[in-house]
């Protein structure tokens, strides 16, 4: 009789503890939503659906991209926010998103409450790259230039409180220079501008600018704290003259506030381990992008910092939009 007991007992510990353990294991067990508040065919979309392609590999289920443009990404942003956080919507997003917080004066969220990060996916690297006419061709010579012709040289970015512009207006105040902000809809247009030899100078990823350089646009030097393999020779903007200097945007996933840590835990090793294949690897360095892998911890040590960085270079700028 007693061991029948403790036989019972035994039964009814497993069938207690196996919901747990079962639902723990079957993530997911349905198609995943991915929202990215960004147009299809773009440097965040393609990122997106490489990677989230080998998660519906790895994990056995869709993982359904859902684009939700506009307004810089504050569309889709919203959306995710009101979502359920039970690591059925996801999120990829840019640095955008931090700027944002500060760019906006009202969203319809809480950038650091309503969101968790997931993992990085890559950064987007940027240059400082001007028009062939300008007598320059190096950061020392930029400078030199922009003090001795004050409000001389325009500058093109892809619209007040994007990158282009907040990249720029870092290094104007790090250097003391005055160049003029012509702020455009977008990256294509900032490029053409300057290819039309309309501005002088942009700061902008190497994706919007590499198929131009280097027979009709000259880069000077690129924005990230390290070289980027595909112009190798081709200095940072600090080893260039201004010690200090950095801006590494990056594209990264999010989840609802309240998604369950160990969803987050299983989604971020599957994710490293898609940077870590080649043809991964290839295909993000082929748009100019650098995979970058990271923790969850890492990626909202990244997170924060940015947010105040931006934060900062918002206000040094005024660009701001009610």
């Amino acid at each position: 009789m007693e061991g029948r007991s403790t036989l019972i007992a035994a039964a009814l510990a497993v069938l207690l503890l196996s919901p747990m353990t079962l639902w723990a294991q079957a993530y997911p067990s349905k198609p995943v939503r991915v929202v990215i508040p960004w147009p299809a065919g773009g440097g965040i979309d393609s990122a997106g659906r490489v990677v989230m392609q080998k998660l519906s590999e790895a994990l056995g289920q869709q993982f359904v991209i859902d684009n939700r443009p506009g307004a810089a990404g504050t569309i889709g942003a919203s959306v995710v926010a009101r979502s359920p956080g039970d690591g059925y919507t996801l999120m990829v997003h840019s640095t955008t998103h931090v700027g944002n917080a500060s760019f906006y004066r009202k969203l319809p969220y809480e950038t650091l409450k309503d969101f968790v990060p997931v993992a990085l996916l890559c950064s987007q690297p940027g240059a400082l790259v001007v028009h062939p006419s300008l007598p320059v061709k190096s950061v020392k010579e930029f400078i030199a230039l922009a003090r001795r012709q004050p409000r001389q040289i325009l500058y093109s970015s892809a619209g007040n409180g994007s990158t282009y512009h907040l990249s720029m207006a870092l290094l104007t105040s790090m250097t003391g220079i005055e160049i003029v902000h012509v702020p455009y809809k977008g990256g294509p247009p900032a490029v053409t501008s300057l290819l039309a030899g309309e501005t002088q100078a942009i700061l902008a990823t190497i994706a919007v600018v590499r198929a131009h350089i280097p027979h009709k646009l000259r880069p000077l030097a690129v924005a990230s704290a390290n070289r980027v393999e595909l112009y190798p020779g081709l200095p940072t903007i600090a080893e260039a003259g201004v010690p200090g200097y950095e801006m590494s945007p990056w594209i990264g996933v999010f989840a609802p506030a309240g998604t369950p840590r160990n969803i987050l835990g299983q989604l971020n090793a599957e994710i490293n381990k898609s940077l870590r294949l080649s043809d991964v690897a290839q295909n993000l360095s082929s748009q100019a992008l650098e995979p970058w892998s990271s923790s969850i911890e890492e990626f909202e040590v990244q997170l924060k910092a940015d947010y105040a960085k931006y934060a900062k270079l918002v206000k040094l700028t005024g660009a701001r939009i009610e």
